[in-house]
């Protein structure tokens, strides 16, 4: 009866309109932190990458929107049409899922040709590194979708490790030297950018300590994992077991 009670009371203090506000957030990173490498170029004719790049972008972008959407019919109580939207979701990710990788192998050619294979392959971790995890936060959300409480939290968790390229771009416009051309960065600067997006998870979690009395497991184990995987990268990409990886990757391209 004791953990029935706490069980009812977790739930009916798990509020609906955070999940919403913190879409809204997630919809505003995606897309103010590609207005001035993205929308901007793109609008005056100066943005050049290959056609998958584009692709992968308004995928991203469709999803990010997608996402909120899905919070918001939540929200007002219209769960059935969440679901409903639930197998649209699924196909939807699964194309980002596909489009990462054969994104990256665009850009990897384009580099290579650039005479920037070598700054390429390094930087190219940050991006397949974390693939994994994406795929396995939307893989575990998908089978605990019958636990609203974890699947919420790992669809949150996912959307704060999809932050990362957006405020990343932030980050470069305000760095980069003027007037210069840029070549891939070195893994290193994914760090801070990351750990700005990781704030909205610090978010999340500080609003399960008010209102639940404790961070979810979700959070703090997930968390964990994502803060691992952000900063091992960087000196995993250094590595020559590294460059293996990603040459074999290159090879798949022909």
């Amino acid at each position: 009866m004791h953990a029935r009670g706490i069980g009812a009371a977790y739930v009916a203090a798990e509020g609906k309109s955070f999940y919403v506000w913190m879409a809204g957030a997630f919809l505003l990173v995606a897309f103010g932190g590609f207005v001035p490498t993205y929308w901007v170029p793109l609008v005056e004719g100066a943005f050049h990458a290959p056609p998958v790049v584009h692709i992968h972008g308004a995928l991203m972008f469709i999803w990010t929107c997608f996402y909120f959407v899905q919070a918001a019919l939540v929200a007002s109580d219209r769960t059935h049409d969440h679901r409903a939207w639930g197998m649209a979701g699924i196909a939807l990710f699964t194309a980002i899922a596909c489009v990462i990788p054969v994104s990256e192998l665009a850009v990897l050619k384009r580099d290579e040709a650039r005479g920037m294979g070598e700054a390429a392959r390094h930087f190219a971790a940050v991006t397949l590194c974390a693939w994994p995890l994406l795929v396995g936060l939307f893989t575990l959300a998908i089978v605990n979708v019958r636990r609203p409480a974890v699947h919420k939290r790992l669809m949150t968790l996912l959307m704060v490790a999809l932050m990362t390229p957006a405020i990343a771009r932030v980050f470069l416009t305000v760095m980069a030297p003027a007037g210069g051309a840029m070549g891939p960065p070195p893994p290193g600067v994914s760090i801070p950018p990351a750990l700005v997006a990781d704030l909205l998870l610090v978010a999340a979690m500080v609003r399960d300590w008010r209102i639940l009395g404790r961070p979810h497991a979700v959070y703090a184990i997930g968390g964990a994992v994502l803060l691992a995987q952000q900063v091992l990268t960087v000196p995993f990409a250094g590595t020559t077991a590294w460059m293996n990886i990603v040459q074999a990757f290159e090879r798949l391209a022909g």
